[in-house]
Parts: C-alpha cells; structure tokens; sequence
C-alpha cells in the first residue's frame, strides 16, 4: 500500500476497530458524585462490579469515571501503586495471553509501538504491588465501546480521554485499590 492509503489504512486489527461507532452511556462520563469513604484524598479505588473508577476527592466525594474490566477469571482485586506513567505507550501480550489466545495475539509477541492503533491507547498507569510490577495497567483504548463491560485480560481500560485526564491528575505513587 502507498501513498493517501497507506497513512490512512489501520496499522493493526486494533485500529480498525476503532471505525466502530457508539454512544457512551452518561453514567460512564467523567463526573464528581457522591462517595463517602475513609481513603486518602487522590486514592484511585476501582469498583469492576459496578464498572466504575473513583478518584478521591474528599472523605463524601470522587471523580467517577466508566471503566471496563477484567473478564471472569482474569480479574484482579487488591492495593498497588501506581509506579510508572507512560504517555502512548508501547505493548506487548504476556505470556498468557498469548497461550490463552496464540491467533490473536501471538503475531504481537515482540510489541506493538505506541500510538493510536496500539491497545493501551493514550495513556497508561503502571500498577506495582510490593515493588515489582503487576502487569496490571489502568490504560485507554482502541475498542471505547467496551467501557461498562467486564471484557480485558485484567487490566482497568478506559476511554482515551478519560485516561488523560486521570493520568493528569494522579501522580507516581498513588494507591489504587481494586475492589
């Protein structure tokens, strides 16, 4: 492929399903409710149930933003830090991915580049727990209409520009808590 069609064609299976139209529901849009709570102020705590992320304000009240979550059995509950920030970050599958699902992810077994067609999307939260890294993220993505949905291999995914904003807000060393 050259020229016009080369810049406009997908550079992955990703990217194309970012065509796909939807409307987000308004409960999932970024906004302060009420949450009482006994978290430090700027705490993340993820609800999966209720496919909610909650960024503290006060002891009553959180930045509430529409998350989606980790498919039956590859969820994960539990305390980390964010230890790392990385703006349009690079991917690569875990090895359990790629058991789980060669078709699909084994020909990403040596990383996707960042960028609009990689599936972490615009931004990403590195979760560490202990000091030694997850492999859980809080990242965006390429596929907005799974927000509200319990569809990822475990990461918290949500839209692009829900997760810049986030990741403007929280800085190296927050605590996330997933329900």
């Amino acid at each position: 492929m050259f020229g016009l069609a080369a810049v406009l064609a997908p550079h992955s299976a990703f990217a194309a399903k970012v065509q796909k139209k939807f409307v987000l529901d308004a409960k999932y849009q970024p906004q302060t409710v009420d949450f009482p709570n006994s978290y430090l102020v700027g705490t993340v705590v993820v609800d999966p149930g209720n496919r909610y992320l909650y960024l503290v304000e006060t002891g009553i009240s959180a930045r509430r933003y529409g998350v989606g979550v980790g498919k039956a059995g590859l969820a994960w509950s539990g305390t980390a830090q964010v230890a790392r920030k990385a703006k349009w970050p690079s991917w690569m599958p875990t090895a359990n991915m790629i058991k789980r699902d060669p078709a699909k992810y084994g020909k990403y077994a040596k990383g996707l580049e960042g960028g609009p067609s990689n599936p972490l999307g615009a931004r990403a939260l590195y979760l560490y727990r202990n000091g030694r890294d997850t492999y859980y993220r809080i990242h965006g993505t390429t596929e907005p209409w799974t927000i509200g949905q319990a569809v990822s291999n475990g990461c918290i995914r949500m839209l692009n520009d829900h997760v810049t904003d986030l990741y403007d807000r929280v800085p190296i060393g927050t605590t996330v808590v997933v329900l």
